[in-house]
């Protein structure tokens, strides 16, 4: 029997946004979508671990017992009752949801936010479309094609509704390649504890531990936090986890700024091997008031301005590394140059010789803005012939070109890498660059600063230029003289 494929899969996804389209905003299909995929998956994977016990034991207690499943379905949440329902489809489901809630408490909040239960949005006739369409594939796992295939379906889904809902999808989605290109350079290590702070759809936490399966290592043996404000978010990068079999993870509901909430027992900051992050570019409103009061030393190189909280977020990374900790994190442009409070917290952060390279990146990289962004590297141990330097590289040249986004290519992104590891001047590309340098241009950072970015002329070869003039002018003699011979014979004289 043929087994199903990551691109049928996606297609069958692809498929069920499209019946839902027009009757609610595209934006919130994710919820939708994912919902019912998670549903039919943890089904599909009940049903069939309790067939298999059940005919291998010759006993059915695998279908009540709930220490035999890594998630317990009850009856009423199994795919199979949700599909004979041909009234109030929406709160079965809602039904369904709350039951595998109260089953599983590594579900707790993830699911039940999710309202079904919409009749003007979602009438019965709409969900028997989608039920019907959803329970035409198999996702039990002896019927995928590739083991980590739902996840991969998942981030494909996440994609689309970034290209379809502008900058709503935008907030919670980084383009993978610019995400693989900051996996590459902070290099994540089996045994290591990843922290994403501002978590999204947990894209940056995957690729982490795809880097890791890369180099041959075991992505069990690493712990994956993070912390995510907006519920909706927080559920999808919840699904998006278990959907890629990291069942062992710590993701946090809430604002890291004004309430972090990964802290150890003694309620003080959990620090990390690795913390990775695109925080939104920025943000106002970000808790200026809360860091003011901050009891957790976050902010000792200064308070960011009320309007723009990049530096909250970059603080918070560097007190939540650990001794030998490395953090890659997206900015825009502007915490380079900025002055005021910006400017005092950049020269804070430079004197400790913690920003070990900045990487600037093409523009419109990112979906709802062509704001170009750039890549920092804060290393708290940085190797001896590092120290006192920062690397910085000019990238905003090396792209292909979208349609709506500019794409990170994958010779570009190892063109990168390769010079950071290299560590060496190449003209008009990257420079290692020394703190006494940085410090006499009063610690701005900005690339053009230290790259040489201007364009070369092209050498005018002024003679050539002359003699193509002169060959013109004599052209234009010779149409004129048939020109006023043609004004001769009809009778115009000049």
């Amino acid at each position: 029997m043929t087994k199903l494929t990551l691109p049928q899969l996606e297609s069958h996804l692809w498929q069920s946004a499209n019946i839902l389209r027009g009757s609610i905003d595209s934006s919130d299909y994710k919820n939708y979508i994912f919902g019912l995929l998670f549903l039919k998956r943890l089904s599909d994977v009940f049903v069939e671990h309790a067939k298999e016990v059940e005919k291998n034991e010759d006993d059915d207690y695998a279908w009540y017992d709930r220490d035999e499943h890594q998630f317990f379905v009850p009856e009423r949440a199994r795919w199979n009752h949700i599909q004979i329902q041909t009234h109030d489809i929406g709160n079965t489901i809602n039904k369904a949801f709350e039951a595998l809630e109260e089953e599983n408490s590594s579900l707790v909040g993830v699911l039940a936010n999710i309202d079904f239960n919409d009749k003007e949005k979602l009438p019965d006739s709409l969900l028997l479309q989608l039920i019907q369409h959803f329970s035409a594939i198999d996702l039990s796992n002896a019927n995928l094609s590739e083991p980590d295939m739902l996840g991969r379906a998942y981030e494909y889904l996440i994609k689309q509704f970034a290209d379809d809902a502008g900058k709503k999808g935008g907030e919670f989605y980084t383009p993978s390649k610019v995400v693989k290109l900051i996996v590459d350079l902070i290099q994540p290590e089996e045994g290591m504890r990843v922290c994403d702070p501002t978590v999204g759809s947990g894209g940056m936490l995957i690729q982490s531990v795809d880097y890791i399966k890369s180099q041959g290592g075991n992505p069990r043996n690493l712990s994956l936090h993070g912390q995510e404000r907006n519920l909706n978010t927080w559920a999808i990068c919840k699904m998006n986890l278990l959907l890629h079999g990291l069942s062992d993870h710590r993701i946090e509901r809430g604002d890291t700024i004004r309430e972090p909430k990964l802290l150890g027992d003694s309620k003080e900051l959990l620090l990390y091997d690795r913390v990775i992050a695109n925080p939104p570019f920025s943000l106002k409103n970000w808790g200026r008031e809360e860091a003011e009061s901050d009891e957790y030393g976050r902010f000792r190189f200064g308070i960011p301005p009320k309007n723009a909280g990049d530096f909250g977020f970059v603080q918070h990374m560097v007190a939540t590394l650990n001794h030998e900790g490395k953090a890659g994190v997206v900015m825009p442009h502007g915490v380079l140059f900025r002055g005021a409070a910006e400017g005092r917290i950049r020269q804070g952060l430079l004197e400790e010789d913690l920003i070990e390279t900045i990487i600037g990146l093409p523009a419109s990289l990112f979906y709802g803005t062509g704001i170009p962004a750039c890549i920092l590297i804060i290393n708290r141990n940085k190797v001896p012939e590092h120290k006192g330097k920062t690397f910085i590289l000019d990238g905003s040249k090396d792209y292909r070109e979208g349609k709506n986004q500019n794409i990170l290519r994958d010779e570009d992104i190892q063109k990168i890498v390769r010079a950071y590891e290299d560590w060496e001047d190449k003209e008009k590309y990257c420079r290692v660059v020394d703190i006494e340098e940085i410090k006499e241009n009063d610690y701005n950072l900005n690339i053009a600063r230290y790259i040489d970015t201007t364009e070369e002329e092209e050498e005018v070869d002024v003679q050539a230029v002359l003699n193509d003039l002169k060959q013109l002018e004599a052209e234009r003699d010779e149409i004129e003289k048939v020109m006023y011979g043609y004004l001769k014979e009809l009778g115009y004289s000049g």
